[in-house]
């Protein structure tokens, strides 16, 4: 079973890592592949700015007079005027600015501009939307977009232009869409976290209550037993040790009974509950252990406690230290205070924990023990953070030296 959980775990990593790897893949080909779509939109609108530049230099050398092979005047083409007149007139999304030499700005097309244009003067421009205008020159001839527009000799203009708004919008499309798509993966993700949870609650309650209803039985015929034996003139001694075990079961069956609801608790001071939490553990850990607990009055203080639950967690915290250090070596117990926290320090000087393995000691099926199912760490957290509203974490570690455990609890009375 200790096999079959830690497979599960370590299967769970790998499919996490998996999908993340082909989501970034997906994305990272999403937004090349639009990013090329991008590029060439953009080349379509500099070749249209630059057919719009050709009509207008054409425009401009139209009125100019032109002669032919005899030297004598050649009128000009309506046709031709009319065809280029509607190359610069279909422009209706590109924001173009036409400059002269000196700067001036000759023509404007498709910019929103600060005041409305008057209908009685269309090619006036007002001192805002000069201004307007002038700021856009100033960016647009540091940019790229602009094409010089050799009239003749003597004359040249210059031809600025802005991305469309479809262009702006298309390059913002893909990160839209990729936050969007990160959006809806951590909501999905976070819901089937939730979800899974709710289905390992369930598990844990189900399997505790079991447990709980099932010792309860043998346990009824024990007491009954022991008073029979009692009663048929046992030895007292022997009688006593039994009704020690018999009382641990019963320990035992309502600390599972309480996993799945909320325990009640009591006032309690931490220095008297984990000396108490550690009474059954002194007698039973191996001589080579030296267990050395330490207590200040002055750090003394009150918290809310469910006692025999509390004591599930210093045991298997005792337990899990005396199998790292293999029966044998110094094991530390520490209590103190820190802002509004009791706190609790479990060091004990065994194999030590990987620091990539810091938070995976409290998963479900991770243990590095040949025995056990990994579910001691597991219910200690649960205890912990879900009951009674602290926290416990790893404080440090080093293989080969020991490890640091710390408790956190919420201060009630001083």
């Amino acid at each position: 079973m200790k096999l079959t959980l830690r497979n599960i775990y370590d299967s769970r990593r790998i499919w996490k890592m998996g999908l993340m790897v082909v989501s970034v893949i997906l994305v990272a080909g999403f937004i090349y592949m639009s990013n090329r779509i991008v590029r060439d939109l953009t080349q379509q609108e500099r070749d249209r700015m630059e057919i719009w530049a050709n009509a207008t230099k054409e425009l401009a050398t139209i009125g100019t007079e032109q002669t032919d092979s005899m030297g004598e005047p050649m009128p000009a083409m309506q046709t031709d005027v009319d065809f280029l007149l509607s190359i610069i007139e279909g422009n209706h999304n590109i924001p173009v600015l036409l400059v002269d030499d000196q700067g001036e700005i000759m023509l404007h097309r498709n910019f929103r501009l600060p005041e409305p244009i008057d209908s009685l003067a269309p090619y006036a421009i007002s001192d805002v939307n000069m201004s307007y205008l002038k700021k856009k020159l100033a960016r647009l001839q540091n940019s790229s977009n602009k094409i010089e527009i050799k009239i003749d000799d003597e004359t040249t203009q210059h031809l600025y232009y802005e991305d469309s708004t479809t262009l702006r919008q298309l390059a913002w499309f893909p990160y839209i869409q990729l936050a969007v798509m990160l959006i809806f993966l951590a909501v999905a993700y976070f819901a089937l976290i939730s979800v899974k949870k709710a289905e390992q609650n369930r598990v844990w309650v189900g399997l505790s209550k079991e447990t709980a209803h099932q010792l309860g039985t043998p346990i009824s015929s024990l007491m009954a037993w022991t008073q029979m034996l009692e009663s048929m003139g046992t030895d007292p001694g022997i009688v006593a040790d039994m009704d020690k075990d018999v009382h641990r079961l019963s320990v035992i069956a309502d600390r599972f009974s309480k996993i799945g609801s909320m325990p009640d608790k009591e006032l309690a001071f931490i220095n008297e509950a984990v000396e108490q939490s550690l009474a059954y553990m002194r007698t039973r850990i191996p001589k080579r252990v030296e267990l050395t607990l330490h207590l200040d009055d002055s750090q003394n203080c009150g918290i809310m406690l469910c006692q025999s639950l509390f004591e599930w967690v210093m045991e298997n915290l005792t337990k899990n230290a005396v199998d790292a250090m293999d029966g044998e070596g110094q094991l530390d117990i520490t209590v103190t205070r820190g802002d509004g926290q009791a706190i609790i320090f479990v060091k004990d000087t065994g194999k030590g924990i990987a620091r990539k393995n810091f938070k995976n000691v409290f998963n479900p099926g991770f243990t590095t023990k040949k025995r056990g199912w990994g579910l001691g760490l597991t219910l200690v957290k649960r205890i912990i953070e879900e009951y009674h509203g602290g926290r416990i974490y790893v404080k440090e570690s080093e293989l080969g030296r020991g490890t640091t455990f710390a408790i956190e609890l919420p201060i009630i009375q001083n």
